[in-house]
Formats: structure tokens, C-alpha cells, sequence
């Protein structure tokens, strides 16, 4: 079949062709369905979960992870800066369950109050840190409005909550750090199989 041949044949042949490739190109991220075990992560961790649901301001969820340390992060959207190693999405919320520590470095930040309590804004309000209950919510965004309706809303997933309602106060140091993740525990040890010892 050639498809460049001349006629109305050819023509649609091509269209086709054409359409079928640019289809191909559109979504250059391949974004995967959010595996159903992080999900249930986030449902059964043993402290609460900050997300802003199933989607923000039209933004669907697009990645869920776990680190080492516990902490779960949710994206909202594609990346709007950066790439692979650097995406910077629309909006991202992060739950850490080391409350001993709140980010924020060196950075110049200032102190503001979020749903009563104590919270600090970074990056011209791009970045906020919430200290609430047991564990740090940090919600990032390129946009600060963005960022500042965020902290508004974002709910634990695991608990009772809803947008604009007040936070738990934050609690002293839940001592999360200090107790070994379980990858770190030893495996309890066991003596090999083999014959019975004699008596």
C-alpha cells in the first residue's frame, strides 16, 4: 500500500498516519496509575496522612510515594518546571512523621498562623511547613497563592479532617525518629535445619 498515492485514499491514508504519531507524542510523561499498595499506605500508616483528595484545582493525582523515613508525598499535575530528577509539579504535599524537626534551613522564612497553628513560609511563600499533631505537613508550590490555598485545605486521608477547619496543635516530639524503621530490625534468628541433636 503506498501512502503517499494521489486521491482521496491516499489522503486519509496519511491523515491517519499522522494523527496516529502526534497521539503517540502527547503525553510525554506516560503518567501510571497510582499503585494500590501506596494508597493503602497512606490509609493504614500509623500516624495521619495530609493529602488534598483526588485532585486540586483540576490537578489529578499523579504520583504517590513512601521514602525510608516514613514521610509520604503526593503530587498534583505534571511537572511545570524541571524533568525526570527535578520536576517541580503544580503542587506538592509532603507528611513527615518526625515532628522533632521542622525544614527550613538557612533559608529566610517568617512565622505565620495556619488553621491555629504555628507555621513557617519559605521560598516568598512557596514552601510551607505545618507542625501539626504528630507529624510536619509541608505543601510546595511554584505558585504562593497556590501554595497558601493548599495549606487551607489539605486534609489527613486517614482521619477525621476537613478543609479550612482547625489543625491539632502540634505535639512534642512523638520519639519517630529514634524508633527503627523495619528495615533496619534484624531478622529474628533462627537454628538451621537439620537433624535433631542427640541426647
Amino acid at each position: 500500500m503506498t501512502v503517499c498515492g494521489r486521491g482521496p485514499a491516499g489522503a486519509l491514508a496519511l491523515t491517519t498516519l499522522c494523527a496516529v504519531a502526534l497521539c503517540g507524542c502527547a503525553n510525554t510523561l506516560q503518567n501510571q496509575p497510582i499503585p494500590h499498595n501506596v494508597l493503602e499506605g497512606m490509609l493504614v500508616a500509623p500516624y495521619s496522612v495530609y493529602w488534598l483528595g483526588g485532585s486540586f484545582h483540576g490537578q489529578a493525582i499523579t504520583e504517590v510515594t513512601e521514602d525510608p523515613s516514613g514521610a509520604f508525598r503526593v503530587q498534583y499535575g505534571d511537572c511545570v518546571q524541571g524533568g525526570q530528577s527535578t520536576c517541580i509539579p503544580l503542587i506538592r504535599v509532603v507528611t513527615s512523621p518526625d515532628n522533632s524537626f521542622v525544614p527550613g534551613g538557612e533559608a529566610p522564612q517568617r512565622t505565620l498562623r495556619v488553621r491555629g497553628v504555628l507555621a513557617l513560609s519559605a521560598e516568598a511563600g512557596r514552601t510551607i511547613e505545618i507542625p501539626t499533631g504528630g507529624v510536619v505537613v509541608s505543601v510546595h508550590s511554584p505558585d504562593p497563592a497556590l501554595a497558601a490555598g493548599a495549606a487551607q485545605t489539605v486534609v489527613p486521608i486517614n482521619a477525621p479532617g476537613a478543609p479550612l477547619a482547625a489543625l491539632p496543635p502540634r505535639l512534642p516530639d512523638t520519639g519517630f525518629a529514634d524508633t527503627p524503621l523495619p528495615a533496619q530490625m534484624p531478622s529474628p534468628l533462627h537454628p538451621p535445619p537439620g537433624p535433631a541433636l542427640l541426647r
